[in-house]
């Protein structure tokens, strides 16, 4: 009889022949309900297949991490199963779980719509209530690739034909739908219970090749039970009243059009609200020791293949080639121009760790389909630093470089920060022996700094390790803004060195370290973040003052005058309009102080002062509102 470890430790035998499901009811009826998998020696299997020797094993249950994805990818085959019955000329391509949900493309003539997704779900819900067996099947390959093409489904017979001929091809049969899959996968459909629905369709290009043929993309969520089904489209719910696009129309801060796909068209509430934040970075990194440049946006082809970028991320770059043949790239990063700079002028460990930091534009090819208003852009603008350090400063530097991250980030309003330790990726520059130093070194800095952090696995940058900070906003949704990232690998590339202490060159560290990362990024986050309610120091226009009579008109342009000299951005309404007309118009555009005036604030030189979200005004002598206002705007972040 085989004996079984269990994660507590303790040991039991079990029968051999014995199925993940029977060790689970032999443990606990509760664990057997809930079980969806069960992990042998490591590998996840179906709860069907048998133990039949010595093992370590752990019941995976629907709640856990593994088993919502697990729950996610069944829910992408019923939805597939739901099709074919629905449409049999349908063909089916992939449909893999994805971070809070699952997708299915499909190859089909007619376009899916909303009423189609309402009878999918509904047919989703009855092979649920079926509670069809799913049984793993081992194929051979070429049977497998006769059948589906007998079955007239063309794409799923190139995927099998591209996997490799020695691999164990395997598929899952749920009633009489059949699909190619490694699993494991649920024991029945009624197992994954009624916690999803279908949310939207969007065109998908086959295998992500925009020369392919387009399919139609099923989104849907899945989750462990009905209660958190309801939380996470109650929070989707408020994601679209917050969403970023929706706001900059309605505060009139930018615009996108297809004639620049992927960049921002500012406009001058907007780029008010840009330079507020590069204000505030500039006197911050200032303060901490940065000394701002500014590098070219074009340069030669030489440099990028000297940095490793052409290699590695050329399919990202957007490129030209002028008339005397030579070939230039528009910048996708700052740091090969911020190598140019040190290797001007910087010679001795004393001025060492030397910080460079830019607001520098750059251009990254993304694909159309990828672009999602400021949060996935081609152009945007990095508030970019490099520290050029010796390897013994890397730790005081690291330090540095969290707090400052941290404490930005609590100006802004987001205090739940979380930290991933990225390491080395599959495609990368430079050698094992010098990314065990870099990443041994970034994991002292941080542990030194007292942090707290997880593991992102093959995550890091082709050129070094990094730290991902990642804000979770006020519904909730997790965002990956700032990182700082340890190089030994560039400034050996480019040729940059420094005279030690020995008298003898060295090949100086680079930090690469941003915090919004893209401005562009980071303002739609905090768009999000705030539903468009920007704190007083940050919003573009601080004030309106709102006429109620015209004869208010003269004290009106006057308090604007005065609240502009004090350094607050104020306008003047003398629309010929009711008040309350101008004050729900301007709360809608997110105003966050308005000052009624009228013929008794002339007569007492006073304001009637209502805050954004409040139903209250206030009558407030104007010298004393201007000198709230201004005192408020001066302490800035979350004393404000």
């Amino acid at each position: 009889m085989p004996t079984i470890r269990l994660p507590d430790g303790s040991e039991r035998q079990i029968a051999a022949g014995a199925t993940g499901t029977d060790i689970a009811q032999s443990i606990g009826k509760s664990l057997a309900r809930d079980s969806v998998a069960i992990r042998v020696n490591g590998e996840l299997r179906d709860l069907s297949r048998t133990v039949d020797a010595d093992a370590t094993i752990e019941i995976v249950t629907r709640d856990s991490a593994e088993g919502l994805e697990l729950l996610r990818h069944d829910a992408a085959h019923v939805l597939a199963e739901a099709v074919k019955e629905l449409w049999p000329t349908t063909q089916v391509t992939i449909g893999p779980a994805i971070e809070n949900g699952f997708y299915y493309d499909f190859a089909r003539d007619e376009a899916f719509t909303a009423e189609d997704l309402e009878i999918i779900e509904g047919r989703m819900k009855e092979i649920v209530a079926r509670d069809e067996t799913i049984d793993r099947e081992v194929w051979d390959r070429d049977d497998a690739v006769k059948f589906f093409r007998e079955q007239g489904e063309e794409y799923k017979a190139k995927i099998i034909e591209d996997i490799p001929a020695g691999e164990t091809l395997t598929l899952y049969r749920q009633g009489q739908f059949i699909d190619l899959c490694r699993g494991p996968h649920l024991p029945s459909t009624g197992r994954l219970g009624s916690a999803f629905k279908l949310l939207r369709v969007s065109g998908a290009y086959w295998r992500g090749d925009a020369k392919n043929a387009m399919l139609q993309r099923i989104y849907g969520t899945a989750w462990a039970n009905d209660k958190q089904l309801r939380a996470y489209l109650t929070q989707l719910e408020e994601a679209e009243k917050r969403d970023h696009r929706r706001l900059g129309r309605i505060m009139d801060l930018f615009h996108f059009q297809e004639e620049a796909p992927g960049a921002v068209f500012w406009h001058p509430k907007g780029w008010s609200l840009f330079q507020n934040l590069v204000d505030y970075m500039r006197k911050r990194q200032a303060a901490a020791g940065y000394h701002e440049v500014n590098t070219p946006e074009l340069m030669d082809r030489t440099l990028w293949e000297a940095s490793g970028h052409w290699e590695s991320f050329g399919e990202h770059m957007f490129t030209t080639v002028t008339e005397d043949g030579r070939s230039f790239a528009i910048k996708p990063m700052n740091c090969p121009g911020h190598v140019q700079v040190f290797k001007q002028g910087i010679t001795s460990y004393r001025e060492l760790p030397y910080r460079l930091c830019e607001f520098g534009k750059v251009h990254r090819y993304e694909p159309s389909g990828a672009l999602h208003g400021m949060l996935r852009v081609r152009a945007f603008t990095q508030d970019d630093a490099h520290i050029f350090c010796t390897p013994e400063q890397i730790s005081n530097e690291t330090v540095a470089v969290c707090e400052l991250i941290l404490g930005i980030y609590r100006d802004f309003g987001f205090d739940d920060v979380l930290i991933k330790f990225a390491d080395r990726p599959p495609v990368r520059v430079g050698d094992d022996e010098v990314w065990d130093q870099a990443e041994a070194a970034l994991k002292a800095g941080l542990e030194t700094a007292g942090l707290d952090y997880s593991y992102n696995p093959g995550e890091g940058a082709f050129y070094g390790p990094k730290l991902e900070f990642v804000l979770r906003d006020a519904i909730g949704r997790d965002w990956q803004c700032g990182t700082h990232q340890v190089d030994l690998n560039l400034p050996k590339r480019l040729g940059a060195t420094y005279i030690g202490e020995d008298g003898q060159k060295h090949i100086p560290v680079l930090l690469h370290r941003a915090i919004f990362g893209s401005l562009e990024r980071f303002i739609g986050i905090l768009l999000e973040h705030h539903a468009g309610n920007l704190p007083l120091w940050l919003a573009p226009t601080q004030a309106k003052v709102l006429t109620i009579t015209s004869d208010a008109n003269d004290y009106a342009l006057d308090v604007v005058s005065r609240l502009r000299d004090a350094g607050i951005s104020a306008d003047a309404d003398l629309r010929n309009e009711k008040i309350s007309y101008k004050v729900r118009e301007h709360s809608v555009a997110k105003v966050p102080v308005l000052m009624a005036v009228g013929q008794r604030e002339v007569d007492e030189k006073t304001v009637a002062l209502r805050r954004l979200g409040s139903k209250q005004q206030q009558v407030v002598e104007l010298d004393r509102a201007i000198l709230q206002l201004r005192d408020e705007i001066r302490q800035r972040g979350r004393a404000a």
